[in-house]
């Protein structure tokens, strides 16, 4: 009997450990960039370069930060803006007045670098 309650317990501590651990990555990542101050405000060939010249240093400095980026749109997918044929900015949300050419200061988490294609991506990026 005393095994069963024992048993019983640690299934139900674990049962709660995956809620948990389930619950915190689907939803604890979640934040609003629109209130929080911007780390750092880089050009995208200042932060290019800094990536290029040592990831693992910039890695430490900018991941998971909030970060205007100043440049230029080279490109425009459905929510997805390429500035300087470098920074790959994920939109929160669509936004038709961003046009080709423009130039540009977009704010955005650094998510990471992506060595073999040269380009630093973003994500909940908007303009500012």
């Amino acid at each position: 009997m005393k095994k069963l309650k024992i048993i019983l317990s640690l299934v139900l501590l674990l049962t709660i450990i995956g809620v948990l651990g389930y619950n915190y990555v689907m939803h604890g990542g979640a934040r609003n960039l629109s209130n929080e101050a911007t780390n750092f405000t880089v050009t995208s060939n200042e932060i290019t370069k800094e990536f290029n010249e040592n990831a693992t240093v910039a890695n430490k400095k900018y991941l998971e930060k909030a970060v205007a980026v100043k440049g230029i749109v080279t490109e425009i997918h459905a929510n997805q803006i390429i500035v300087d044929d470098n920074i790959v900015c994920d939109l929160k949300s669509k936004n038709s007045k961003i046009k080709l050419n423009q130039s540009i200061t977009l704010k955005g988490r650094v998510v990471g670098f992506d060595d073999f294609m040269g380009e630093i991506k973003l994500d909940q990026c908007f303009p500012i």
